[in-house]
């Protein structure tokens, strides 16, 4: 009963993501071209293809470092063949042009990559 309940409880619990395992970070030479191209865009203040682009990310997977509301938000990297805006993306949190971190996630919030230089 106590292995149960202690298993069911590692099963719900959200994961924390470990940033400094090798893996959790991507190069910013190994970034797909469009997601450069984002990250560029983030960078000038935009232009952004998307309406939701800038919008805030409330990180309820509890997957990048904890911080207060308003902190991240999400920006859409066009996936090429998709017509929507796809499951790729990059959060970046801190100032708007000069955000402290960016991460990138190819499968719409279930993992990041953080990026770096």
């Amino acid at each position: 009963m106590l292995l149960a309940s202690s298993l069911l409880g590692a099963i719900a619990a959200p994961a924390q993501q470990d940033f400094s395992a090798p893996g959790a970070s991507i190069g910013m030479q190994e970034l797909p071209s469009q997601a450069l191209q984002t990250y560029r865009n983030i960078r000038k203040g935009g232009p952004f293809p998307f309406d939701k682009d800038g919008v805030v990310f409330g990180n309820r997977e509890r997957l990048l470092p904890p911080e207060k509301r308003g902190f991240y938000r999400e920006y859409t990297v066009r996936t090429p063949g998709e017509r929507n805006r796809g499951s790729q993306r990059i959060v970046c949190g801190g100032p708007a042009t000069m955000p402290q971190a960016c991460y990138y996630t190819v499968d719409h919030y279930a993992s990041f990559r953080k990026i770096v230089p």
